[in-house]
């Protein structure tokens, strides 16, 4: 059982999971901003590692990541920063990037080097659910790495379960099949999606991801799922001079201590 999977298994409501891209806005400042989020009381993070070619992410997100990249971040360069990773954050950490990059770096090695890190668990949006069950399943199975899958509004409920079968922490849910950066708008058709999903009664906990800014749209979100997950708003703040010391208030903002 790796740190994820004890989180979902002590708390059950409310969670709230940052996503923020390494390397940006400083090459160095990954831990940093990490370190602060835990402190903030979030309860896990994704780490996302940066793609010339970001193709379900919004400008925002695109942005964070070509500076990064220009910033000179790179799988290899991330794993490097990452050895000091356990002395500082003790929360659940994910990596999240595209296929692309890390069929280049090897997907057994990246399996193997993000264990090694203590890292626990990978999404990657553009994997197919085919390829990981037949080629790079037993890779994240023998590192106790989870991997995440992502459902959309439009996805059949025999994928979704196809996707719990599969799973063993968590399945994202996008609030829409567009990309990051967007306003989590809950019309009445994604209400019922939302709803869809939480009657399947799925085994495995549900995060909504895409859209959260605010504590109205967290709040809104956890009604229908386990927590949500704010990755485009956060990117913003960290365009901001002293970002660091705005993150208390940002992770306030979004989920109130006194709530």
């Amino acid at each position: 059982m790796n740190r994820l999977n004890q989180l979902f298994a002590t708390k059950k409501n409310n969670l709230l999971s940052i996503y923020f891209t390494a390397g940006y806005p400083e090459l160095n400042a990954t831990l940093d901003i990490a370190e602060a989020l835990e402190k903030a009381g979030v309860d896990f993070l994704e780490v996302g590692f940066p793609y010339s070619d970001p193709v379900a992410d919004g400008p925002t997100i695109q942005n964070s990541s070509q500076q990064a990249l220009d910033n000179g971040m790179t799988l290899k360069v991330l794993f490097e920063q990452l050895k000091g990773l356990r002395k500082r954050v003790s929360i659940p950490i994910l990596l999240m990037g595209y296929v692309n990059p890390i069929v280049q770096y090897g997907i057994e090695r990246f399996c193997k080097e993000a264990a090694g890190l203590e890292v626990d668990g990978i999404i990657v949006p553009d994997l197919p659910m085919y390829e990981y069950e037949t080629l790079y399943a037993k890779y994240f199975q023998d590192n106790n790495l989870s991997n995440i899958f992502l459902v959309t509004p439009q996805t059949s409920p025999e994928r979704i379960r196809k996707i719990d079968e599969l799973s063993n922490s968590f399945i994202y849910l996008l609030s829409s099949s567009s990309i990051t950066g967007g306003s989590l708008n809950v019309s009445d058709t994604i209400a019922a999606y939302y709803t869809r999903v939480k009657a399947m009664n799925l085994k495995n906990p549900t995060m909504i991801g895409f859209g959260i800014s605010d504590n109205a749209t967290f709040t809104k979100a956890c009604e229908y799922a386990n927590g949500a997950i704010v990755g485009s708003k956060f990117v913003k703040l960290l365009e901001e001079d002293n970002y660091l010391t705005k993150i208390p208030a940002f992770v306030q903002n979004i989920r109130p201590t006194n709530k």
